[in-house]
């Protein structure tokens, strides 16, 4: 991996660290995708961290423990996809209208007005 660790990189792959080192790549890659297509859109900031850092958006951001990722392999892996992703490495399997997305294991009341697109992993991805 050759990847300059540049400020929206580092974001993104914490995010996709975060939200997804449990999945497979697929997983891993959906996750980017999402938070890529918030900073295109106009309802969200426009650039990486501050799409993942924005309030009460990702879980991890604001559950009171570490940031810090622990697990190297994992992190390693995250930095790969998240370069992959930035650099349209990888084909597109959700489209650019999907912004939101949740773990199978939770039903959110958002997700009621929102279409569902996609099951990838353990998440389900929604447009809105």
């Amino acid at each position: 991996m050759s990847a300059i660790l540049t400020a929206g990189l580092f974001c993104l792959a914490t995010n996709v660290y975060f939200e997804a080192r449990s999945e497979d790549i697929e997983g891993q890659r959906a996750i980017a995708e999402v938070t890529l297509n918030r900073v295109s859109s106009d309802k969200y900031p426009n650039n990486i961290c501050d799409v993942v850092w924005q309030r009460k958006q990702f879980s991890w951001t604001h559950d009171g423990k570490s940031d810090y990722p622990r697990d190297f392999e994992a992190w390693l892996k995250a930095i790969e996809v998240a370069s992959e992703v930035m650099n349209r490495k990888t084909k597109s399997k959700l489209g650019p209208k999907v912004h939101h997305y949740h773990s199978k294991k939770v039903n959110p009341s958002w997700a009621k007005t929102m279409k569902p697109i996609a099951k990838i992993g353990n998440h389900i991805f929604y447009s809105s």
